[in-house]
């Protein structure tokens, strides 16, 4: 099929983007999510056949969704919705459409939106960041996703925090279970709990304002994220890093952690890059759309 259509899945919305042959959007719409399963296949069917219809077009369709298919189960797994969890998204979506659908964790289809055509083309091994509500990353190697056996490949947020320092004791709990996840340091919610404020976006603006806790909460965030990042370096070794989310907006990170990262990172020299993503909130929806790639049939 030359068209693409990538869903992005997500808690509170779904969006549907049509890629034409040439990779370009097509169409694009959105919708609430419904808060039950049997309506989230539904509207993604809806939603599909709709925009099939106005571009007179049938297409591949690939879904990214905050959590994975199990290998084990064949069942949803580590989703941050609920609603999501324990059903069979891929088979179930399939049926609704008469056709395979391909389904991915979205931190993935990020990585692999911009690994594509975005910030980081032309690179062999990508590693995408999703820095916003939550903490998450995606694998891309020779333009391919890695999942790795457990499908966990990449799940950067869930890791602990690096090379402690004293008054970083005891870890604050995490809604996985564990203690420490870099999640709870560097998403959004995180950074501005640091120092009393209401959103990342209002740190940065009390720093500017010469807010010197809001600084110190900048200083602090930006060696925790170099931190994280030498760890992912030290066994991905990747060519580029390439930030999404919202906190990756945040224009000091692109100076403030590249050189710390190379204090961190086991290396003489540091040549990794560390870039701003290209396409934004329509990474997620375009990487969705690209699980099927260029060639006979997607493959």
């Amino acid at each position: 099929m030359a068209h693409r259509i990538g869903i992005d899945l997500g808690g509170t919305k779904i969006e549907i983007a049509m890629l034409d042959p040439a990779g370009q959007v097509a169409l694009r719409r959105r919708t609430d999510t419904p808060p039950a399963y049997d309506g989230v296949i539904a509207a993604i069917a809806g939603l599909v056949k709709a925009a099939e219809a106005e571009k007179g077009v049938e297409a591949s369709v690939g879904v990214g969704i905050p959590g994975v298919i199990s290998p084990a189960t064949g069942l949803v797994k580590n989703a941050n919705s609920q609603i999501l969890i324990g059903h069979a998204l891929d088979q179930d979506l399939s049926a609704a459409l008469s056709r395979s659908v391909r389904v991915e964790n979205d931190a993935n289809c990020f990585a692999l939106s911009e690994a594509t055509d975005g910030a980081g083309a032309g690179f062999r091994c990508v590693f995408g960041v999703i820095l916003g509500t939550g903490c998450g990353g995606g694998i891309v190697v020779d333009g391919r996703v890695v999942t790795g056996r457990n499908h966990v490949a990449g799940e950067w947020g869930h890791t602990p925090l690096p090379w402690p320092r004293e008054d970083e004791y005891p870890p604050p709990p995490h809604w996985c279970g564990h203690s420490g996840c870099l999640e709870m340091y560097l998403a959004g919610p995180g950074l501005a709990q640091s120092c009393g404020a209401s959103s990342g976006a209002e740190v940065v603006r009390r720093a500017e304002a010469g807010d010197a806790a809001a600084v110190t909460a900048l200083d602090r965030h930006a060696d925790r994220l170099a931190r994280g990042l030498a760890v992912v370096v030290n066994i991905l070794d990747p060519d580029v890093i390439v930030l999404g989310g919202g906190v990756s907006n945040m224009a000091h990170l692109y100076e403030r952690v590249p050189p710390l990262l190379a204090h961190y990172v086991f290396s003489d020299a540091l040549t990794t890059q560390m870039v701003r993503n290209h396409h934004g909130d329509s990474s997620g929806v375009r990487g969705a759309a690209w699980l099927w790639p260029p060639g006979p049939g997607g493959e």
